[in-house]
Order: structure tokens, then sequence, then C-alpha cells
């Protein structure tokens, strides 16, 4: 040999020799033998034509299998196959490994057990800077490895994928929906609990009385403050008043129509009673100081309106609605429009003036003030709200007011009763007042309307004023009972005129309600003649300071 390294001996001598695995027999026992070195020509050959990993995996050699084996001078016809690997992922590359021709095995001992195989090992190639060669500079982004995927493993990442973002959906949808019940059970909750409470706070609860009825009855049962006016109605097309008293309760913040009929028996000035209507026509002068004389009130003002008035009035707010119980007939000779009949009917103000004076014949004087009181009631609800506005309307109507009432004040009042009248019944009410056929006012009368929605009692009395006397005649002489109201006159009473009694009946009684009337009281008795005797507290027939009725054991001086 010359002095040229055998490139044959590049690798240990040792290893060449060492017995591995290098196949199986036919009944598939394992077969061991010597693993031949690997000339440095045939690993060159490799590396220029196919490239190989020198670290490879777990520091053996990387090679693709090549498609012809060479021969080999000094071993022969040389053959390579795939050497088992143990303990490796079929799946990644495989190493290749050069094997001789697998001689017969001897027949193993019997008694000695078979070796477990070990993997095959390839001598490490030489490097080439043994060689005196520059080594090559490999980088690791020139490397590419094989990955096979396996489909059939995506599939199943899939329908898991598939599978588990189904069943979230669905958990999220029962979410959804547990949420979306209890929200609407907590509206309805909370719907039903502010609902009951104000109920209950309106007092609209059965047997149960809320803080705002108890309030407002508290308010009833004590002293009230009222702002009233007297309207006079004049129709100037066929003649007749009618009048009416609109109520501003400050203290139960309500409102109230009180219809007076033309036949109640008003005091003039000389202590005599005429009809509220005659009184109106004279000139209606003094008419307020006699209704608060026969009624208990005080009344702050009168307004006299004409029916071209009301109808101005009633086409500067648009017109009304209101529900009509008859149907009125055109009047050309009036020149009044036809109103028909039936709920929500739309009042122009012509229309309004006909249906509120409308009186059928035959019919009763409550018929006709129950229609002006539709039509003030819905006048009422088309006025605005703010008193400016109100005040407004009031004057683009062109008519002169009374003295006693200024157009601010006249739309003040008008704005706060339109406030009321909005609410319904419940903030509004009207009420005929009814009298007998002499005049005086019926026991129902006084108590329910008188009282409660006017407040006429005895304290409208002023201090040091003439105390007010009324007198009813339960004698049933005539005479008997212009004499007792003769000295009641010529006393300096301020005489209210209470009728006739139902029934007749023996004593004659006094009466009076506040313990400071009582003197008052026995004064009353001294004038008439009666001993103090006749005097006691208890409820006053009429509304006046001091009750006389008088009985059969009256006679006058």
């Amino acid at each position: 040999m010359n002095d040229r390294q055998d490139p044959y001996d590049r690798y240990d001598s040792g290893a060449a020799q060492e017995q591995q695995l290098i196949g199986y027999d036919a009944y598939g026992r394992p077969v061991y033998g010597q693993v031949p070195a690997q000339p440095v020509q045939y690993e060159q050959a490799y590396e220029q034509q196919y490239g190989y990993d020198r670290q490879g995996y777990g520091g053996q050699a990387y090679y693709q299998q090549p498609q012809q084996q060479p021969a080999s001078p000094d071993y022969g016809q040389q053959e390579y196959t795939q050497a088992p690997a143990y303990g490796y992922d079929t799946q990644q590359p495989q190493q290749w490994i050069p094997q001789q021709a697998a001689p017969e095995p001897p027949a193993p001992a019997p008694a000695a057990a078979p070796q477990p195989p070990r993997p095959a090992q390839v001598p490490e190639p030489r490097r080439a800077e043994e060689d005196g060669q520059e080594a090559p500079d490999y980088r690791t982004e020139q490397f590419a490895f094989i990955d096979q995927p396996d489909e059939d493993s995506e599939d199943v990442i899939d329908w898991l994928k598939f599978t588990e973002s189904r069943t979230e959906r669905r958990e999220e949808a029962r979410r959804r929906g547990r949420n979306r019940v209890v929200a609407l059970i907590v509206v309805l909750a909370l719907f039903v609990v502010v609902g009951v409470g104000y109920l209950w706070y309106a007092g609209k609860l059965p047997f149960l009385d809320g803080p705002g009825q108890k309030k407002d009855s508290a308010a009833a049962a004590g002293p009230q403050k009222r702002d009233m006016i007297v309207v006079h109605l004049h129709n100037t097309k066929k003649g007749g008043t009618s009048t009416a008293l609109l109520v501003d309760n400050v203290t139960t913040k309500k409102g109230a129509t009180v219809l007076l009929p033309n036949t109640l028996g008003v005091p003039k000035d000389d202590g005599t009673a005429v009809g509220l209507g005659k009184a109106v026509e004279d000139g209606g002068v003094g008419v307020r100081d006699s209704l608060d004389s026969v009624l208990g009130t005080h009344i702050g003002g009168t307004w006299r309106l004409d029916t071209p008035f009301l109808e101005n009035l009633v086409e500067l707010v648009g017109g009304i609605e209101i529900d009509t119980d008859t149907a009125v007939p055109a009047d050309d000779a009036a020149k009044t429009p036809a109103v028909a009949q039936g709920q929500k009917q739309h009042l122009s103000g012509a229309m309004a003036v006909a249906y509120a004076t409308h009186r059928a014949q035959g019919e009763p004087e409550a018929k006709q003030l129950d229609r002006l009181g539709k039509v003030l009631y819905g006048v009422l609800r088309k006025i605005p709200g703010d008193p400016k506005s109100a005040t407004v309307t009031v004057e683009s109507m062109g008519q002169i007011l009374d003295p006693s009432l200024n157009a601010q004040a006249l739309g003040a009042l008008l704005a706060r009763l339109g406030e009321h009248a909005k609410e319904g019944t419940d903030g509004y009410r009207t009420d005929v007042l009814a009298v007998k056929p002499d005049g005086t006012l019926t026991d129902d009368a006084n108590k329910n309307v008188v009282k409660d929605v006017l407040g006429g009692s005895f304290t409208a009395a002023q201090a040091g004023t003439a105390p007010r006397v009324g007198l009813k005649d339960a004698t049933g002489d005539d005479k008997t009972q212009v004499a007792a109201k003769a000295a009641l006159l010529n006393g300096g009473y301020t005489f209210v005129d209470g009728g006739k009694a139902d029934k007749t009946q023996p004593a004659t009684q006094i009466t009076y309600q506040d313990d400071a009337q009582r003197a008052k009281a026995v004064e009353v008795a001294k004038t008439l003649g009666l001993p103090e005797t006749v005097v006691k507290k208890g409820e006053n027939a009429v509304n006046a300071d001091v009750v006389v009725i008088l009985g059969k054991d009256y006679k006058p001086s």
C-alpha cells in the first residue's frame, strides 16, 4: 500500500466485527451476523448524489435508499435491506444500512434463552476534518423532514371539534333562554309591585286605605279653601238665563260645577225671597251676596257670559267633544245648526250654544242645566293649563268682564279647573242643585252639595255680622210663618228661608252646630218669645248659623 490512508480503515475494526441482528429466517427466528464497514467512496458517492445528515436522529446517519447498488470489490455482491427500527415512529424517515447475504445460522442451544433484539448500529462516518478537507457549512433551514398527516386522525379531531362546538352552542342557547325567563319574571314582578303600590297609595285597593286617600280624607275633614265664581249665561237669541258655580277646591285639588235652578229662592234687600232667574234678569245686582246668604258660601266674582261669547270661546279652543243625550234640530229663525245624538260628538261654537240652551217642551229645567254642565266641562278640558295662555284665550273672546273678576283672575281659575277636568271624574264633578217647589233646598241638596261641594256652612258668617237664621215651618199655618219671619227681620238677623217641613211637629225647636253660636241661638229664642229650653245643639236642617223649626206651640206676639 502507498502512503494514502486506506478508506476502509476509517471504521473501528472492533465495531465491524460486532454481532448484530441482520434479519430473520424462514421460521421467523432472528439471524445475527457481522456488519461490514462502509467504504468511503460509497459514502461520498451517496453524499454527492443524495446528500445526508451526519447527525440524523439519535446521532445516526440518515440515508435515502439508492436506486442501484454498486458492487464492492472486497465484499462481493452487496444488498441493502431496511433495518427494523425499534422505539422509532414508523411514520418518521427510516435508516438504511448495508448488509451481507445472511449465512446459514447455527442451531441455537436449547438451554440458552433468546437474546432480545438490539437496534442496528451504523458506524459513524469519519469527519471531513480528519481527511484534511474543509467541512461543508450546513444550516438548519437547508433540511426538510417528511411529515405525513394522518387523515383519519384529522377527521376524528374535526368531528370532536364539531361535536364540542355544537354542545357549547346548545348550552349557550339554554343559558340565554334561562336568563330571558329570569329577566321576564323580574320585570313582571316589578310591574306587579309598582302597580299594587300605586293602587294602595291611591286607596283603590278594597278594604285597604292608602296614605294618599288618608291624606285626602284628612284634608276633606278639616277646613278647606275654595275659590269659586258664579256664571250667568244669557241667551241673547231666545231669552232666558242659566246660572252655575265654578268651584276650585284648593285643599283637595278637585274641581266642580254646581248648576243652580232659576227657581232657587234668594232674598232681596227687604228680606223677601225671589227666584234666582228673576233676580238675574233684573240686572243681577246683589245676586252674588244673596247666594252667599242662602248657600253659606263666599263667591269671589261674577262672570256674565252671553251666548255669542260662549260661541267664541268654544271656537278659540278648537271645538269640544261631549256625549249628547238628545238630538237638537236646526232652527232657521235663530240660525242654530242641528246637533246629533251620540257619544263623543264634536261640537263647534254654534252647535255648543244650541245644545247648552236646548230645553224641549215639557222637560224639567234640570235637563237643560245638565246639558249646560256638559258644555262647560268640555270647554274646561280644552282650556290651556298655563295661566298665561288661558288668560290670552279669555282676552281673545273680546268680552268686557265684571270689575269683580278681571281677565287674569278668570284665566288662572279656568286653567286650574281645566287641569282638574282633564283627570276625568276623579278630579271633577258636576251637580245640579235640587230645590223644592217653594224654592228652598232639599235636605239631600243641603247636605251633599252645599256642604260637601260648596263648603257652605255657618262658618261663612263674619265676626261682628248678624247671624244667618234659617226658618222652617212645621206648623202648617202660613200666617204663623210670616209672623216669625217678620220678627226675625225686625231683629236684624239675616233671614234664610227653609221652606216647609214634610210633616208638622208639636214643639218649636232652635238648633245650632257650633258652640260659639249658642249665645246667638238664645237671643233668637228671646226674639221669638220662646224659652231658652228650646235651644239645643244639633245638626241644622237649613244651611244657616241658627235654624228655627216652628211647631204648633208657637204663638206670634
